[in-house]
């Protein structure tokens, strides 16, 4: 409630009467709430600002020790203590390190790319910069995360989505030659862990310490994410689009409508993940294949959890993810991206009659979006809108027996352009020089 209060450029100490959770629990007693009513009226009429005057500005911190480990474990505690890690081991962000890592900014270090919410922190390339030198990061990697930082402060409800209870996590899909350039994985493994693919664990680590640190979505004070989102590095990875079939086209351009080719992130609000198996366990023929394994895609889908109750209208209900494999193989026997998704939402939809079993038309009874309510009216219930918002990635390893669903937990999904700086060959020849040629520039 604080950073809500400071997102909204309200002084955090405001007033503020708590209550116990369980007056807010079904079947609660009220009473309190208007026995205590003074309070409220004292809090609204009465209160005056502690901070009379603008703090001042934040000095550069220290730590040192008799050597450089004891001066890293240090700086490692001081900020656990503080609340500014993430509970695994940090890179100081000192000076030369950030200088360092805006070397791959395209745009000035102090060029402000908005409020990061629920605590309103504003944000910067040099903001940034010190997360990704925490978490690890290198220059070449800052463009793809400025970009996904644009996408998350401009996504519908992202205030919500950052404190609320279901804990959503961004997931965000790259596509474009940068991809591969900086050795963001779409194959085996993509989601990490990946000593061959760092990429993606080090944006998103440094994208969850911005939403930690600048946004204030600390676990049990800024987020009430009841059991966490289960990810130190959120989720990015990259659409293998070398491998898209004949006719297909870039999640970029689908869903965006980026010209093949363009360097750009897609975020999407992830609640959650499933292995689907997807191959059969016998001599089907490819058409029996294909067909089993989408029905038992389309039955992940298929829950009246409401998770994807956000994005009903514009959003998604998650991204799923083939094999390049299966793609090839599905499109060789005539299945077409928008045949895929037109195939899932239709046998996705939920009966009415196992919806009131769940209790998930109340749900859609208090629902701010009039076109998501006027849905209630429709049997079986569709998980979203259109076949569109499903999300589909062709991204993962080379094998044929399982397909991944994220449900999401998504108003909508925003992309970005993600923009390098002129001086950006230079950086991925200094990153060919520190990691080596990575697998898929030996395979260029």
């Amino acid at each position: 409630m604080k950073n809500a209060v400071a997102g909204v450029g309200l002084a955090p100490e405001a007033a503020m009467v708590t209550f116990p959770i369980h007056m807010f629990l079904p079947g609660s007693d009220i009473g309190p709430l208007r026995e205590r009513r003074k309070e409220l009226w004292d809090g609204l009429t009465g209160w005056q600002p502690r901070v009379a005057r603008p703090a001042a500005t934040a000095r550069m911190l220290e730590a040192e020790g008799a050597t450089y480990e004891e001066a890293l474990t240090r700086a490692n505690n001081f900020l656990l203590a503080n609340r500014w890690g993430d509970g695994l081991p940090l890179w100081p962000a000192t000076i030369e390190r950030v200088d360092w890592i805006l070397r791959g900014a395209a745009t000035p270090r102090a060029h402000v790319l908005g409020k990061f919410p629920p605590r309103g922190g504003i944000t910067t390339v040099e903001t940034c910069a010190i997360a990704l030198a925490m978490a690890g990061g290198r220059p070449e990697y800052l463009p793809v995360l400025v970009a996904a930082v644009e996408a998350c402060l401009a996504a519908e409800g992202f205030d919500q989505l950052q404190a609320t209870s279901g804990g959503p996590f961004p997931a965000v899909i790259v596509n474009g030659p940068v991809a591969r350039q900086i050795r963001l994985s779409s194959g085996f493994g993509l989601l990490g862990p990946d000593p061959q693919h760092p990429a993606g664990a080090s944006i998103g680590r440094a994208l969850r310490l911005l939403q930690q640190n600048v946004g204030g979505a600390l676990p049990g004070v800024g987020t009430m994410a009841i059991f966490g989102a289960m990810r130190y590095t959120n989720a990015v990875f990259a659409e293998d689009e070398q491998a898209l079939p004949p006719g297909w086209l870039p999640h970029g351009t689908l869903r965006h409508g980026y010209e093949p080719g363009t360097n750009s992130v897609s975020v999407v609000f992830a609640s959650g993940a499933a292995n689907v198996r997807r191959r059969g366990a016998k001599k089907e023929t490819p058409e029996e294949d294909a067909l089993n394994g989408m029905w038992r895609m389309a039955d992940f889908m298929r829950t009246p959890n409401l998770a994807a109750l956000a994005g009903w209208e514009k959003g998604t209900p998650g991204i799923m993810m083939l094999a390049p494999i299966v793609a090839r193989r599905m499109a060789g026997i005539g299945w077409t991206q928008h045949s895929i998704r037109r195939f899932l939402w239709e046998n996705s939809m939920i009966p009415m009659e196992q919806m009131k079993r769940a209790g998930a038309p109340a749900w859609i009874e208090i629902d701010a979006n009039p076109v998501t309510r006027a849905s209630l009216d429709l049997d079986p219930w569709p998980i979203c809108r259109k076949p569109e918002n499903i999300v589909l990635v062709v991204a993962g390893g080379g094998h044929p027996t399982h397909s991944y669903w994220l449900q999401a937990h998504s108003p909508t999904v925003e992309g970005r352009v993600i923009r390098t700086p002129e001086t950006f060959e230079r950086l991925l020849a200094d990153a060919e020089r520190d990691l080596g040629r990575g697998d898929d520039a030996r395979r260029a």
